[in-house]
């Protein structure tokens, strides 16, 4: 018997099988490009993303040479795909960094009141929520809304496809802000708000429970062998957390991938105003009766892939020859020393505590002396600075973490992994298995399925490789940038301001 967890994420989707011990068996990945069809939209094409999942799934079970028994599928939040009642694909996936909503979040959300909202949903307005994409969805593109059977998020598109069933989970149907997070339902006031019947939604299921096996044709074309149950696991985020043990007070998942994202656990729904005043969501976790929040980056290693496409020509062509990771060549490149340079990684919307849906990168303190090293370095630096401030806040929030469980693929490199110890000032424990969302999917599928005990198996499978303790020769400096990181942050965001009321001024 085997277990498979699938992670389908912003850049590219990834399978993974493990055995009843949790040794990995096989894995497999592939990448699909965003869409920017106009200013402020970022998408994914839908069938794309089905594709390329049906082909990580049949590699990977070709790899394992086992019968996979279960597939646990977690995937990126907010995004979702409008499905006709006939199966077709009626438009793209707007991923968490789409703005296309960004001027439809405040009328709407003064209308039905903001403090309510965040009452029902633990989630503060911000353009990468479904409720906007939707409402967007409505007023732009009516005939698409209309012919819309079923709203499925990513998770669910997957499932649907190889199952024929339209569900999803709370953690999912809660980063949509159209779910009462204590009521565990979908909320209704919202619905009828926005004008949106109960039943284009899909059904709500506790994360892991299984929605259906997989249809006949499609095992025989994916080469599964057995009859195999798939289950929709929940948000990234938290499955992710789950994954790698980081499901206790004191400590957090530190997810680094296309976003950077720190996961605590909470034993009891909060919402207050301190929370809400930071954009620190909470909503329901993917185990028993716990809930969640998010702090994080939306551009975090998104800037990273930049920066190989567009800087890194060198290191990316040098990765090629010797069959290594792009990213490590980059990290390897840039300067041992911390940056003089301050990088402010903002290539897009922003994520909490600034919830910016037009933010700009900035590069500060360029000379004629500045090295390209140097330049590497800052990026480096910046991207953490921004997750810095977010630990800032979750400790004034109450959460006292003691260590950073270090997941995604960001976590393999050592001296990234110290850079982000020392800018943190925080112990960064990493994982013999750093794709927890995969684990922590295919745990929970194996737990809905009745073939596995969650508690025990997280605490044999979670096994961590090595702690990076922060260098106390570097606080004082990286405190200093720190601050000069966030002047530089309030100081752009008061020239954008200004630069608004000019134009508004010289419009009219």
């Amino acid at each position: 018997m085997s277990l498979m967890g699938i992670d389908i994420g912003t850049t590219g989707v990834k399978a993974t099988v493990f055995d009843e011990n949790g040794v990995i068996l096989a894995r497999a990945y592939e990448e699909y490009p965003l869409l920017f069809p106009f200013p402020g939209a970022c998408e994914l094409d839908s069938n794309a993303v089905i594709d390329a999942t049906m082909r990580v799934i049949r590699d990977a079970a070709r790899q394992a040479a086992e019968p996979i028994s279960v597939i646990g599928i977690a995937s990126q939040g907010e995004a979702f795909t409008p499905i006709s009642r006939d199966g077709k694909v009626l438009g793209n996936i707007m991923v968490s960094s789409d703005a296309r909503a960004s001027s439809l979040v405040e009328p709407w959300s003064q209308n039905f009141g903001v403090e309510r909202l965040y009452q029902i949903t633990g989630h503060t307005p911000y353009s990468m929520y479904s409720l906007y994409k939707m409402l967007w969805l409505k007023e732009h593109q009516p005939e698409n809304w209309n012919n819309t059977w079923k709203f499925l998020f990513c998770q669910d598109l997957i499932a649907w496809h190889l199952t024929g069933e339209a569900k999803t989970d709370m953690t999912m149907a809660a980063r949509s802000m159209l779910f009462d997070i204590r009521k565990k339902k979908w909320s209704t006031e919202i619905l009828d708000a926005l004008g949106l019947s109960v039943n284009r939604l899909p059904e709500v299921v506790r994360s892991g429970e299984p929605v259906g096996a997989v249809k006949t044709s499609i095992a025989t074309s994916l080469g599964l062998s057995t009859p195999t149950l798939v289950s929709v696991c929940g948000h990234d985020q938290p499955v992710g957390a789950l994954g790698c043990g980081a499901a206790s007070p004191g400590l957090a998942a530190y997810s680094i991938g296309t976003t950077e994202c720190v996961c605590p656990s909470i034993e009891r729904a909060i919402l207050n105003s301190d929370l809400m005043k930071a954009n620190l969501a909470t909503y329901p976790h993917v185990f028993g009766d716990a809930y969640t929040t998010v702090a994080f980056s939306i551009t975090g290693g998104s800037v990273l892939r930049w920066v190989r496409d567009n800087i890194a020509i060198h290191e990316v062509e040098e990765a090629l020859r010797t069959a290594k990771d792009p990213y490590d060549r980059i990290i390897e490149s840039a300067s041992p020393d911390p940056s003089k340079v301050v990088l402010l990684p903002h290539f897009g919307p922003t994520g909490t505590p600034h919830f910016d849906a037009h933010g700009v990168g900035v590069i500060f303190g360029l000379t004629l002396s500045t090295s390209r090293a140097e330049v590497l370095r800052a990026f480096l630096d910046g991207i953490t600075y921004e997750m810095k401030w977010n630990l800032e806040i979750l400790k004034q929030a109450g959460f006292q973490l003691t260590n950073l469980r270090a997941v995604g693929g960001g976590a393999k490199n050592e001296k990234w992994m110290q850079i982000k110890a020392d800018i943190l000032g925080i112990p960064l424990t990493t994982m013999k298995v750093t794709e927890a969302t995969c684990m922590g999917a295919a745990l929970l599928a194996a737990h809905g399925a009745g073939i596995m005990n969650l508690e025990k198996s997280i605490n044999s499978w979670a096994v961590p490789i090595r702690t990076f303790q922060p260098k106390e020769e570097f606080h004082s400096f990286y405190d200093q940038r720190f601050r000069l990181y966030k002047e530089i942050y309030e100081a752009l965001d008061k020239a954008r301001k200004i630069n608004a009321n000019l134009d508004s001024l010289t419009q009219t």
